[in-house]
Parts: C-alpha cells; sequence; structure tokens
C-alpha cells in the first residue's frame, strides 16, 4: 500500500470512529460504483449522512477540507443518489458532510467536521 493510501486510509478510520462516537449508525464505508467512490455512509438518528473525508499529514498545501471542492462536493452528491437506489433506506433527509482530519507530526488526529456543506 502506498503511503498516500495508508494515510487516506487512517484518516477514514478516524472518521468513522468520530460519528460512531456521536452515536452515528455506519452503513458503508468506501462504497463504490462505477460512477466513483463514497467514503463513508452513515445515519445520524433518521438523517442519511455522506461523508466526504479529507486526511493530510500538514498544513503545506492547505487545510484538508480547502481540497474539497464544489465540483467534488457536486459528485458526491450524485453518488449519493446511487447508493440511495441501490440501498433500501429511507431516511427523512440527506445531507452532505465533510470531515477532514490533520495527522501531526506527533499526537492525536486533529478532526474537523463540517455539518451540511451541501
Amino acid at each position: 500500500m502506498r503511503a498516500k493510501d495508508a494515510v487516506g486510509r487512517y484518516g477514514e478510520d478516524v472518521a468513522a470512529a468520530h460519528v460512531v462516537e456521536r452515536g452515528w449508525q455506519v452503513l458503508d464505508r468506501n462504497w463504490r460504483c462505477r460512477e466513483g467512490e463514497l467514503d463513508l455512509v452513515a445515519l445520524d438518528g433518521r438523517e442519511l449522512v455522506v461523508v466526504e473525508v479529507k486526511t493530510r499529514r500538514s498544513t503545506r498545501y492547505g487545510q484538508p477540507a480547502e481540497a474539497v471542492t464544489a465540483l467534488k462536493l457536486a459528485r458526491v452528491r450524485r453518488l449519493a443518489a446511487h447508493w440511495l437506489a441501490s440501498h433500501d433506506v429511507r431516511p427523512a433527509s440527506v445531507r452532505v458532510d465533510v470531515i477532514a482530519v490533520l495527522l501531526p507530526g506527533a499526537g492525536r488526529a486533529v478532526v474537523e467536521h463540517l455539518e451540511g456543506v451541501c
């Protein structure tokens, strides 16, 4: 596994643990279809939350959340519709969140959770 892939995988593990600690139910991780991949799909009560996870080792190239562009969010929304069409889940509503994970040289990961970005 490449170092970049390992960092991303670790960030997704941190994000999943973060939402579980908040009492969410994780329904899917790294769900793939022909059009792309969703990092995390979870239920926050009756609301379906599709989470885009961005992980960085430093802020040298900006904060992790800054890497989530409007184009990326539009793609996540399309993928969320595909996910819903292929699963027997009927949420009251759907939202997209971003969880940014910063991995400092030492110490715990820093998690920034942006709710309802689109």
